[in-house]
């Protein structure tokens, strides 16, 4: 991950767009949010924004534009193939939260597809299990780009933010107090995403 965080900083202007997007739209398309980082890549987005290599409003929009674009792939993923999908080794193996995902779909429709995009596992997943289930593209496409607006933004802020607060301080205070400061920032994203992760399991 530090490999992939170093790299991304790295970059500039076009590349970071178009790597950015590249994972955040693979994130959510073909079930490959398992191995793909999109949701890491879209907060180093907001960083670079915030270090100048990049334009706010340009990563924003790339970011959301990848997000709802590749759960429309997702979707029409699963309408194409369908429980075949299902039959796939890594799917096999988290049979039991496909499952309960299935049932939330079923229970609260558009909303847990808005509701999904928020949860690493169903923004993999419940694209598809849309398609799947038959629901209306347009119904799904609302909540889809509800979601994908609402994360999106959110998580490109927020790195943003980490990355402003970073050079502020470095500017007034001089380099070791930014790292201490990016490093509380960072210790404070990573205890986030682990309570998630923890919370995901338990679901």
């Amino acid at each position: 991950m530090k490999s992939l965080t170093d790299w991304l900083l790295g970059l500039h202007g076009i590349a970071v767009y178009g790597m950015v997007g590249l994972l955040v739209f693979a994130e959510d398309a073909l079930f490959v949010g398992f191995v793909l980082p999109g949701e890491t890549a879209a907060v180093l987005g907001g960083v670079t924004a915030a270090l100048g290599h990049t334009s706010l409003p340009v990563i924003l929009v790339v970011v959301v534009g990848a997000a709802i674009l590749g759960d429309t792939v997702g979707y029409e993923v699963g309408r194409s193939f369908g429980p075949r999908l299902l039959t796939h080794r890594v799917l096999q193996r988290r049979a039991g939260r496909l499952e309960a995902a299935r049932k939330q779909l079923a229970e609260r429709g558009g909303a847990a597809v808005f509701l999904g995009r928020f949860v690493a596992f169903l923004r993999a997943t419940m694209p598809a299990l849309a398609g799947m289930s038959g629901m209306r593209y347009l119904k799904f496409l609302a909540f889809n780009a509800a979601g994908g607006i609402v994360w999106g933004t959110a998580v490109v802020l927020l790195g943003y933010l980490a990355g402003n607060s970073y050079t502020r301080v470095e500017k007034t205070f001089g380099r070791v107090a930014a790292l201490v400061v990016a490093g509380v920032v960072l210790a404070a994203i990573v205890a986030w995403r682990v309570r998630r992760h923890r919370a995901e399991r338990v679901r």
